[in-house]
């Protein structure tokens, strides 16, 4: 069975039951990592476990993979891809840029999903057909701008400390190439934009479920997110995402270099 959109509002609404309260207030902090830094709060694993209760008691034969406890059913036609909160560092640091995101693949192909900012209240939503938005600035079906070319764009990363090896030389070369690099915004920089309001943004080493759910709201939105070399980005990897044909196009043939 396939989900209707009220059931990924359901599940956001939920999923900001547990993290609002827990925001900007001191919040304890695990590192899951021996070597490095790889936060999670109890408003990450709080978030992700309401969701996969509302989702295995609606729809029993759907498989879940989350970030913060596991796979269950990975296998099957109908999989949900959860991120509680994408970018527990901005969480941790009392920035709002952070966002709940739930997508829903069929047979491996993201078709819908939710990125969900609670403190701010916006919300894009992917249906299956369009990409919406709702917040303080009404509501809107959301869309991409056609930037022209590369050397126009308005260009995003989380940090550039994600790229390792030669691929932060890729990337920089991308960088020297357009009007406006920013840093930061995890989730939030994939829904400006699907929004229209930036051009481009790349990341590397990403998880099925940081990107899953901004698949379909990119690409509902009219845009393009695929791998470095061009493939489909479901199971994750090193990402490119761009609102117009012309900047994919020459932002490629920069990061294969």
């Amino acid at each position: 069975m396939i989900p209707d959109t009220a059931f990924l509002v359901r599940l956001a609404d939920a999923a900001a039951r547990e993290t609002l309260p827990r925001f900007r207030t001191g919040t304890a902090v695990t590192n899951k990592l021996s070597g490095g830094f790889d936060p999670v709060t109890e408003a990450d694993r709080a978030a992700e476990s309401v969701i996969r209760t509302m989702i295995a008691e609606t729809y029993p034969d759907h498989g879940i993979l989350g970030e913060e406890h596991g796979s269950e059913g990975a296998d099957r036609d109908h999989v949900w891809v959860i991120d509680p909160i994408d970018g527990t560092r901005a969480f941790i640091s009392g920035l709002p840029v952070w966002g709940t995101l739930v997508g829903f693949y069929q047979e491996g192909r993201a078709m819908m999903g939710v990125m969900d900012q609670p403190f701010i209240g916006e919300r894009f939503v992917a249906d299956g057909t369009k990409a919406r938005y709702r917040g303080p600035a009404g509501e809107s079906v959301l869309a991409v701008r056609d930037c022209q070319n590369l050397a126009n764009a308005t260009l995003f990363t989380t940090s550039p400390k994600i790229f390792a090896g030669d691929r932060i030389e890729a990337y920089e070369e991308v960088e020297r190439a357009v009007t406006l690099a920013r840093y930061g915004c995890d989730c939030y920089a994939y829904s400006l934009l699907a929004g229209g309001h930036i051009d481009i943004v790349i990341e590397s080493g990403l998880k099925a479920y940081d990107i899953g759910a901004l698949i379909p709201i990119i690409e509902q939105a009219g845009g393009i997110v695929t791998t470095w070399d061009g493939g489909r980005p479901e199971a994750g990897g090193d990402i490119i995402a761009c609102g117009s044909a012309a900047v994919h196009g020459e932002a490629l043939e920069l990061l294969k270099r």
